[in-house]
Order: C-alpha cells, then structure tokens, then sequence
C-alpha cells in the first residue's frame, strides 16, 4: 500500500471539509495513480486507477503545482486522447510532499462553469489554501507511518520478550502491569489478560516492584518468595529500573526464574567435570574388587553411605562412582570438607542463609550445599570434625529431607542423597562423646571400607601404568614403563599417603625423568629413602587387623619422624600424608603425640 494509502480514511475527511467550505470538487491520487479520496462526480471512483492523469503525471514528476484553467486545451492535455473535449473544466493540482518525496497529489476540480469562474478568480488563494492542505495530508501520512513503525517495534519486542525463558513482568509509572510474557504465564500460572492494566501491588504485593519505583534502585539476582492464588513460588528476580534521560523513573521491568533450576544450571556449569564411574576405579586385587562390589550394589538406591578410610584412598573417587551409578546421576554432586572450615563458616555452607541474617551478610539471601545438591548426591568428607551442634542439625537434615537456612524460618524440602567420608574411628569418637551415635547410624546405613595401599600390593603396578600414561600425555612425554628396580622400590614402600601419594610419586618422577624409564634417582627421595623394613605393619602377630586410628596414628608418627616434629617438619609430613597442615596439627592433638614417642 502506497504512503496515502495509508491515510486514506483522513484524506477523504479532508478532501469533503474541502468541498463543503469551497463549493468546489476535490481530488487525492498517490503515486500509483489510483484515487485515494475524491468529492462530487469522482467521490464513486475512490479506489480506482485513473486511465489517463497526464496532469498528475506531469506534477509527480517535477513536484511542482499547476493552474489548468482550460481542460483539455493545455499543452500537457495535447497528448491525451480527450484533447479538446475533457470532462473536467479546469483544476489546480498540487503536489503532496513528506520528506523532500512526492507521495501524491490533491487537485481542486472545476465540473461545471461556476466552479470553473472560482478557480479563475481566486487562483492565488486557493493554490496557498490546498498548499497548506496538502501539508496537513502529508503530516498525516508522516504521523502514520511512525505509528506503524512504533506498532512493528512494540510487535518485535514483545515477540522477543515472549520467546525468552524468564519471566517478565513490567509496570508503569503508577506501578500499573504493562507486560507479563508467556513465561510469567506458564510460571504464575495465569493469563496475561487478565493482570495487564491492574495494580501489582494487589495481583503481586510481595513483589518489590513498587520498592524499586520508588527509589529507582534496582538489584540483580534476588531470591524472592511468592503467594500468587495459593501457590508458593521460590524465583531468583532481577529488577531494573525504567529510567527518562533526565534520571525520572517511570516505570520498572523484573525478569524471574525458577529458583531450583537456576542454582542446579549454575552449579553444573561451575563443576563441569569429568564423570567418574566403577571403571574409572583402578585394581584388580581382592580387596577393593570386594568393596567395589559391594558399592555398585548400594549405588542403585537413596541409602545413606558411610565410606570409611585413611587419607588418600580415594573415598570421594568411591563416592562420586556410587553417585554416578545411581538413579540421579545426572543431578548435582556437592562435594564439601567438614574439616577445612571453622564451625560458623560451614555452617553457612551446608544450610546457607536468610537475608539479613548476620551482620555484613550480602543483600538478598544464599542457598547451602544441601539446597545446590537437591536431586543428587552431598558428599561430605571428614564428618568427624563436624561439631556436635551441626551434628545436631544434620540430624534433623537426615531424618526430615528439610533444611533451615542460618537467620531463616522456612523449611526447605530437599532431596539429596548424603554421601559421608571419615578416616577417623566414630565409634571410638562416641565412646569419647564428641560424636552422636544417633547420627552414626543414620549415616552408616551402608558402610564401606576402602582398604589402605599397602595390603593390595598387586594393584601398584596397575596404578604406576595408569598415572604414567595420565601424566605422559599431560607433561609431553613418552615414558614407557619402570626400571625393574624402581618397581621394586614401590612395590615395598609403605604408602602411607596411600594412592594420592602414589600420584604425586608418579608425577615427580616423570617430571624428572629425562629417559624413556623410570629410574630409583628419579623417584621422590622418600620412597627412594625408605624401605619396607620397619615400617608399621597393620596385622597383628595372631591375624587380626590393627584398628583404623592406629593405623592412622603410625603412618602419622613415621612421617614426623622423617620429616621432622618442627613446623616445616609438619608441613611436609602432612603433605606426603594427604591430608592438610591443619588436619595433621588436629591429629597430633587428638592423639597425644610427642616428639619423643618411640
């Protein structure tokens, strides 16, 4: 449609006030030569294309107006076939112009000699009058076609705002709904006809959209708590804002997503890494086949596992396996140490808080590793330095699926399978009363039992291949194997830091080894140190199995006793241990070791 198609309706309203104040006939043609409004004798021929217009022509083309006081006889008429005998008497035709463009023209058309005589005698006039016309025609058509461009804008947008996952809601000045996209519909379940134009804060009070109205202080990524008609909805908002240039606030738009599907999005994406399964398990010796079997039999359920083994046996490997084998090993595995963090902190981290909850805590509020593991798997390792007051609250976890948040009211159902790791002897630590029992049967459910390096001794070689080829590929080299005496050397070395250790021994030799085979000189300088001889064994003289925390307490009293009891000592120590400086401090403690200890 031409650009006075467009406004066709007000053109014949203009052409007919024309007519009325003038007596005289009026005519509007477009550029495509068809009558888009008309008076008198042509007012029936509105819609139609002129056969001929040599006049209109002629003013389209050069933009300029034209007196024809005689029809038919002027010289643009010599080449029309009514030369001489045209039904028009005489007409003033101007052009219309939006923009330095014609886009039409508007004539005043004399039929009969009276009109004819006015044309004549007020020529001047009438050609200032339909000047100023055809401009009112031409704002016309301009204002229209703003319009129009606003209308496919406002139809481009909200086609964007409709095709985006959150949910969006915007509010005018007098905080009166404007948008509420498809998702707002799916997520508040309800119409967008049937909140638009009404207030928010009657349809939505406990959003602060009014709040930010006010001050013109927007947030992102709050954790917000609806009641919308007798559904409870937890959502993460973003509000901003709808600011003039001059700073005025008039309006604010809050975009919403589901609180749940938000966190588990984020916390995939910040722990992207590697699915660890049985196969990734690495031995063929009795022992931990035994313990694998057993595990991939429990992965299966929801049951509470309590893996149980010295430091560096690989119990989060274990755990992360039992975790990908069973029915949500797709969801989220939260992995936290229970020994790393003061009581306070972890507090926080496991249950997270309520806005406002402490002083200096962040606006808006903080989900724990619970809430993040909702449909997965917690694994929480060192449980034994949990505290009794969070053992007292993990209890409650356990036994109700709900959590508190630090500073909250409302209780939280979570789903999550816990996982929980300890090299540390509960029981004795019940006797002791530093840990519930109610709590340790609620978590040993299943317990498994991750056998220590040093008594499945055929699985060694295995892992040296293993983390050979793992660190060849990682550090460009192309070692293929060790010497006879360098696997001597592991085969009888103690392991007291157990496959961790192992890892780290691999991993320095390689670095160091400048041939295709490693060599004792490239082996760490404790193992090369060190032999079997002398070191703790772990079976007593009548066949029985010496107690976890004394074998934690030898391995612990060896490595000081190479290293050192200094604090360099100690740090060494706890390195080649696996375990932190702060655990080997906690432990020396706890048992009561002394430098001149035997």
């Amino acid at each position: 449609m031409t650009r006075l198609g467009q406004v066709s309706e007000s053109g014949q309203k203009i052409a007919e006030a024309i007519a009325t104040v003038l007596k005289i006939e009026v005519e509007i043609i477009d550029t495509d030569l068809v009558r888009v409004a008309g008076t008198g004798i042509v007012r029936n021929d509105v819609g139609s294309r002129l056969l001929r217009g040599f006049v209109n022509k002629h003013v389209l083309q050069t933009g300029n107006h034209i007196f024809i006081s005689e029809a038919g006889f002027h010289e643009i008429c010599l080449s029309c076939p009514l030369t001489g005998q045209c039904f028009y008497k005489a007409s003033i035709v101007y052009p219309i112009t939006a923009a330095s463009e014609t886009i039409g023209t508007i004539s005043l058309i004399a039929f009969n000699e009276e009109q004819k005589e006015t044309l004549g005698t007020n020529t001047d006039s009438l050609i200032e009058f339909i000047g100023r016309m055809a401009d009112l025609i031409s704002s016309k058509a301009l204002e229209q076609e703003i319009l129009t461009e606003r209308m496919v804008m406002a139809n481009r947008l909200e086609a964007v705002v409709d095709s985006v996952d959150e949910s969006v809601i915007a509010v005018d000045s007098d905080c009166v709904i404007t948008h509420f996209n498809r998702s707002a519909e799916r997520v508040f379940g309800t119409r967008k006809k049937s909140v638009i134009g009404k207030d928010s804060k009657d349809v939505l009070p406990s959003l602060p959209l009014a709040e930010v109205l006010r001050d013109g202080k927007g947030f992102h990524s709050r954790e917000v708590f609806i009641n919308y008609e007798g559904r409870k909805l937890h959502l993460l908002s973003t509000v901003k804002p709808i600011k003039m240039k001059t700073g005025q606030v008039v309006g604010v738009v809050a975009s919403f997503r589901d609180f749940k599907e938000t966190q588990k999005l984020a916390y995939g994406i910040m722990n992207n890494q590697e699915i660890i399964d049985f196969e990734d398990i690495v031995g063929m010796s009795k022992p931990l086949l035994a313990v694998k079997t057993k595990a991939q039999k429990v992965a299966p359920s929801n049951s509470t596992v309590l893996i149980i083994g010295e430091s560096g046996t690989g119990k989060e490997v274990f755990a992360r396996a039992i975790h990908a084998a069973g029915p949500h090993g797709h969801k989220p595995f939260i992995t936290i140490n229970c020994g790393a963090m003061p009581e306070n902190l972890l507090d926080i981290e496991l249950f997270g808080y309520a806005e406002a909850a402490f002083s200096g805590a962040k606006r808006g509020s903080k989900p724990g590793k619970f809430e993040l593991a909702d449909g997965g798997t917690i694994f929480l390792d060192e449980i034994s330095n949990m505290s009794l007051y969070l053992q007292t609250k993990l209890l409650r976890v356990l036994k109700e699926r709900r959590v508190e948040r630090v500073g909250g009211t409302r209780l939280i159902p979570v789903d999550t399978r816990v996982i929980a790791a300890t090299n540390s002897d509960l029981q004795e630590m019940i006797r002791k009363n530093i840990f519930r029992d109610d709590l340790y049967y609620l978590l040993s459910v299943i317990p498994l039992v991750i056998p220590p390096l040093r008594v499945r001794q055929e699985d060694i070689p295995l892992l040296l291949e293993h983390y050979m080829k793992r660190f060849n590929k990682l550090l460009g080299k192309e070692i293929t194997g060790f010497s006879s005496e360098a696997l001597n050397v592991c085969m009888n070395y103690y392991w007291p830091g157990n496959v961790r250790e192992l890892v780290y021994a691999v991993e320095y030799a390689i670095n160091l080894e400048e041939s295709n085979i490693i060599t004792v000189e490239s082996l760490p300088p404790t193992l090369r140190e060190t032999t079997k001889k002398g070191l703790p064994n772990d079976i007593t003289s009548d066949g029985r199995l010496l107690p976890l925390a004394q074998l934690e307490k030898d391995a612990i009293i060896t490595a000081l006793d190479r290293y050192g009891w200094t604090d360099e000592g100690k740090t060494r120590a706890a390195r080649v241990l696996g375990i932190s400086r702060a655990t080997i401090y906690r432990k020396i403690q706890r048992y009561g070791l002394q430098p001149d200890r035997g």
